[in-house]
Order: structure tokens, then C-alpha cells, then sequence
């Protein structure tokens, strides 16, 4: 029975899947910018700013820059493009675990769903106890646990208002971030070449006592080790595959602003991460005295910034207090992202039945306000650092976070292969699909190696000396997916799906339906004429997202 669907940019769309949820649903109100300020805002946290410095310290310059470098290249680039593929071709507001469920196992679906929704929420944490870190280099007179208030609540009033009104406060809070690491790397490079109240042109000068340090053990072993220590960090400061294809149900226009967004990721890894990271070790020593001193000491903000003590050595006066409201931001912005995110992961699992139903309620405006209510509530456990060291309990998150989302994303991987199996085996051509990404499936094939390792090595350091704390925080999601995966397998007696059964077209009518709107040619038309009668500088800003 054909019904009527919620209206795209005021359009009925007609739908063939039957009834419709007493519950409403979400709707598409994100537009190309809002989805790629979210990447950017989900992958940009307090990591590159504060928590760099000791790895710097333990693995040096280069290991540092290596880390990055292919940990993005070789496993964040190529998971985007997987989600990238299979969200342009099927961008249900089910979310990638139900695609797991068609592709694997309704089992694996399941498992994956409710491990990033625990690291999501971890993630959640971390910001939040990063905002009360943070705090504290203006005032320690103040118990953190206010500071965490203060961003939960601004937080939930931003995810239960439209999602429009979402996507415009983290477009603006991540625009902050991209402000700030591009004005860091100027910074830097100004004052390398002697722009600086020294007029000393210093170069390169911290790469010359050696740049990949020994780590845990001597010799080469002991760089490799470096070298993968930063890549374990790197796992959980570059993030963001998992918001495009979270919010697949709610963006206008998916099979064209999905693959533009999935394939800037490489830009985004190399000008922010790559670039920022070179820059970083370029204007810190690795081995100034006040960089060892505030990691050890664990002091709170900017003050254990290495971008903030290479610009004091610089007598450059002014910029720390500017650089914590920044770091601040970006810190906010993540744990807003992530709040959306695992509100959305929770609403995913509800709609396939793997949640309770009452999670499904949606506002008039689309947001499934008992789902970020949920999140909320959960995440007050952030409030712990009312009885102990906010810098402590930000570390435990982050070990509890890692592991979490690397498992995510190698999912993202391993349903992506399933996806192609199925392709192949029911005879579609992937030239026929709305995008197809580049060098598949060799490329997948490489990140579910890279995201394997990380993810069963990332606590490497946990064995010897043993550290029971630190193997629970360090390993706690692998376990979580066992059990998760083992329950809904024998409870349900599911099944592994076979590639010639995978079920790659139910929801397809419903989308090609609400994807005509912006298929058509009448809304290109009304669009360049929008366009025409544009100041040229709103049109130059509307065409670059």
C-alpha cells in the first residue's frame, strides 16, 4: 500500500514500504556543508592540540608524522570510501549496522551497532572531561564537575532542536577548529623563516638529535614501536567515517554530497593532521623541559600544549588564553558531534528492533529525543571526575574509546567486502551504482589488515609491566562484540548470509523516490537560479561546500 512520506524541501515523496511509524522519523535537513563540517568536527577533537606532546616526547618528530600519515592513508581514506559506496547507493535511515546485518550476519549487525554506540558515548566523555580539563588553566577553585554541567546542557539543547539547527552550531564550532590548525601552520611557517620577536630563522633545528625515537624496547624494534605507538593514538584523534554514514537518513541531496564528502576525507587527513603534525614538531622541541614537565605533572589545557610553549619560547605573548577558548571549542564541538552520533546509532538499533521501540519517538522536527536523552544520561558517569583528576579519568576514556571505534570501522570494512561479494555474486555492475569508490576491493582489503593489528595490538604496552586497569580500558570493546555478537546469535539462531541472498535492494524505491527531487531538472534549474541572484561572495561560499 503506497503511503505518503515526510516531505524533502516541502515535496511529498510517495513510498511503497507500507505503513508509516506512529513514532515519525528522521528528516533530511542536512545540507553538503553542515555533512562536511560534521566530518571535520568529529575527527578535529582536543587530541592535536594538548595530547600530542607526550608522544612526541615518547616517539619522535617523525614517527609522530609517520603515524599519522598511514594510519589516515591507509586505513581512515580507504574506510571512508567504503561507507562512501555503499551510503550513496542505499542511504536508509537504518545506518550502516543494518547493512551489516544484510551483508554478514543480523548478529554482526547487532554487535557492531552497540560497540560504537559505547565508544561513541566513551568519546562523549572524553570531551566532556576534556572541557573540564581544559577549564582548568584559568581557575582550579572550581570542582570540575560544573564545567562538565556546562557543556552536557549546551550540548543536548543543540541535538534536540531541528537538525538543521544542529548542522549550523557544529558547522560554526567546527569552522573554529578548521581556524585554528590552519592559523597554527601559518604560525609556524612565519616563524620558522624568522618572523618572529627572536629574529631567529630556526628551521628545522629540533629534527637534528635524532627523529624516531626508541619506545618500550631498544633498537629498530624500539622505533617501530614508536612509530605504532602514535599510530594507536592516531586511531583515536582522527576519526569521522562513522558520521556520514549515521546521518545518511538526513542529508539532502545523499548520492551526491556522501562521495564528495567521503572523497575530501584525503585533503582533510593531509592538510590537518599531516601538515598540522609536521608543524607542531617543527616549533616544539620534543625535549623542552616545560613540554616533560607539564605531561608529567599532568597540568590542565593549553598549559601542556606544545603549540603553546614553542610560541612562548618564541616571546610571542597574547596567544595562550586565545588558543585555550579554541582548543575549548573544538574540544565542544567533538562531544557534540558524538552526541548526535550515538543518539543516531541508538535510533538505528531501535528501528531494526535490537533497542527498545520507545526509542524510536522522533519530534515534529526529526530528532529522536528519547535517544539523545538516553545518551545524556548515560554520559553523566563523565561526573567521576568530581572525585578524581580530570586529566586521569580523560586518559581512562580515551583507552576505552580507541579500541571502540577501530573495531567500528574495521566492521565498516568487513561489511564493505561482504557488500562486494554480494555484488558479484547477484551479477550487478558496480559502474551501474550511483558511486563507485577507486581500487576496490584491494584497498578495503588492506585497511581490514591495518584496522586488525590496531585494534588487537593497541594496548601493547599493558603486558609488560602487567596492568590490569590498563588491559580492561585497552580491550573492553573486543570483548563487549563477543559477547554481543554471541547473545543475539543463539538467541535468535541467526545465520550467515550468503552473498547470493544478501538482501542489497529493500529501501532502494523509498530513496530512488526522495532522491528524484534533487535529481530533477526543474530543482537544478531553481538551484542555478538561486545561485544567479546571489552576492558573488554567497555564491562563491554556497559553491565551495
Amino acid at each position: 500500500m503506497e503511503k505518503k512520506a515526510p516531505s524533502v524541501d516541502g515535496n511529498p515523496v510517495t513510498t511503497d514500504e507500507g505503513t508509516m511509524s506512529p513514532y515519525g522519523q528522521t528528516k533530511r535537513g542536512l545540507s553538503a556543508r553542515h555533512v562536511q563540517l560534521m566530518a571535520i568536527g568529529g575527527s578535529i577533537g582536543t587530541g592535536l592540540f594538548v595530547g600530542i606532546g607526550s608522544y612526541m616526547r615518547d616517539s619522535g618528530p617523525l614517527s609522530v608524522v609517520l603515524g599519522y600519515l598511514l594510519y589516515g592513508l591507509l586505513f581512515i581514506w580507504p574506510c571512508y570510501l567504503c561507507v562512501g559506496e555503499m551510503c550513496a547507493y542505499l542511504p536508509i535511515r537504518g545506518s550502516i549496522f543494518e547493512l551489516a546485518a544484510r551483508y554478514i550476519d543480523p548478529a554482526f549487525g547487532f554487535a557492531m551497532g552497540w560497540v560504537y554506540f559505547y565508544a561513541g558515548v566513551m568519546l562523549v566523555c572524553v570531551e566532556y572531561s576534556a572541557v573540564a580539563t581544559i577549564m582548568q588553566y584559568w581557575t582550579t577553585s572550581v570542582n570540575p564537575a560544573v564545567w562538565i554541567a556546562m557543556a552536557m546542557v549546551v550540548c543536548i539543547i543543540l541535538n534536540i532542536v531541528a537538525v538543521e539547527w544542529y548542522g549550523e552550531s557544529e558547522f560554526i564550532m567546527a569552522s573554529t577548529k578548521v581556524l585554528l590548525i590552519i592559523g597554527l601552520i601559518l604560525l609556524t611557517f612565519i616563524t620558522m623563516v624568522g618572523g618572529n620577536p627572536k629574529k631567529d630563522p630556526y628551521g628545522f633545528r629540533y629534527w637534528t638529535d635524532g627523529v624516531m625515537y626508541e619506545f618500550y624496547t631498544d633498537g629498530d624494534t624500539g622505533r617501530f614501536l614508536g612509530l605504532f605507538n602514535v599510530m594507536v593514538y592516531a586511531a583515536f584523534s582522527l576519526a569521522g567515517p562513522d558520521l556520514p554514514s549515521l546521518a545518511a537518513g538526513e542529508i539532502q541531496n545523499p548520492r551526491y554530497t556522501i562521495p564528495r564528502v567521503c572523497k575530501m576525507i584525503f585533503w582533510r587527513i593531509v592538510g590537518f593532521y599531516v601538515i598540522g603534525t609536521l608543524a607542531v614538531n617543527i616549533i616544539c622541541d620534543s625535549h623542552d623541559p616545560r613540554l616533560i614537565s607539564a605531561i608529567d605533572n599532568g597540568e590542565a589545557g593549553s598549559a601542556a600544549s606544545p603549540w603553546v610553549i614553542g610560541i612562548e619560547n618564541l616571546d610571542i605573548h597574547g596567544l595562550p588564553d586565545l588558543i585555550n577558548v579554541l582548543i575549548l571549542l573544538s574540544g565542544w564541538s567533538c562531544g557534540n558531534a558524538y552526541v548526535y552520533g550515538s543518539s543516531r546509532t541508538l535510533y538505528s538499533l531501535a528501528k531494526d528492533g535490537q533497542a527498545p521501540k520507545f526509542l524510536l519517538k522522533c519530534t515534529k522536527s526529526g530528532v529522536p529525543i528519547y535517544c539523545v536523552l538516553v545518551v545524556s544520561l548515560i554520559t553523566c558517569i563523565t561526573f567521576m571526575v568530581a572525585d578524581n583528576s580530570s586529566v586521569e579519568v580523560f586518559y581512562w576514556f580515551i583507552d576505552l574509546t580507541t579500541c571502540g571505534l577501530v573495531l567500528t570501522y574495521t566492521c565498516m570494512v568487513a561489511v564493505f567486502l561482504a557488500w562486494y561479494r554480494a555484488l558479484r555474486a547477484q551479477g550487478v555492475d558496480r559502474a551501474t551504482l550511483p558511486w563507485a569508490a577507486p581500487l576496490m576491493p584491494y584497498w578495503a582489503i588492506l585497511a581490514l589488515i591495518v584496522g586488525s593489528a590496531v585494534t588487537l595490538f593497541n594496548g601493547f604496552t599493558v603486558f609488560s609491566p602487567w596492568s590490569t586497569q590498563g588491559f580492561i580500558t585497552s580491550y573492553f570493546a573486543i570483548g563487549f562484540f563477543m559477547v554481543t555478537f554471541a547473545f543475539w546469535k543463539f538467541w535468535h539462531k541467526t545465520s550467515f548470509v550468503k552473498p547470493a541472498e544478501a538482501d542489497i535492494i529493500s529501501g532502494k524505491a523509498e530513496i530512488d523516490a526522495e532522491c528524484r527531487i534533487w535529481e530533477d531538472g526543474g530543482f537544478k534549474e531553481r538551484r542555478r537560479a538561486e545561485l544567479a541572484q546571489m552576492h558573488w561572495s554567497r555564491r562563491w561560499w554556497e559553491k565551495m561546500w
